[in-house]
């Protein structure tokens, strides 16, 4: 008989996680330019410069903190890099490059990878 393997994580559907993680940490690069927008015109006691066809505003805002408290607490350094580098940064960057950077073998660099994205996914509320 084969020994079961003991998860932190239910069975999910890593690929659908995967994705929606990615989705919700690309619009968080659009949630936090958008926040400090706000912040700017408030500062200057400007009305939007722009018509808004939203009234989620603070939605906006929560996320964007839910996600930077997720990054900051649910993640270590390894993990926490890993995102900010393939999810959070401008220039889009392939694994195998970032492993590289790194100096990660491929399946550290997999494992921390996909513990991140399960990590997020688990403090965000998705899985």
């Amino acid at each position: 008989m084969g020994a079961k393997q003991l998860s932190l994580f239910e069975d999910v559907n890593e690929k659908e996680v995967r994705r929606t993680v990615a989705r919700e940490l690309k619009q968080y690069k659009a949630l936090r330019v958008a926040i400090q927008n706000k912040e700017e015109l408030d500062k200057e006691g400007i009305t939007p410069l722009f018509s808004s066809l939203t009234t989620k505003e603070k939605e906006k805002e929560l996320k964007a903190r839910q996600i930077e408290r997720a990054l900051k607490y649910a993640l270590d350094d390894i993990e926490r890099e890993i995102i900010e580098k393939k999810y959070l940064s401008s220039a889009r960057i392939k694994d195998v490059n970032l492993y590289l950077e790194m100096n990660l073998t491929k399946d550290h660099y997999y494992y921390h990878k996909r513990q991140a994205i399960l990590l997020m996914a688990t403090a965000l509320g998705i899985i």
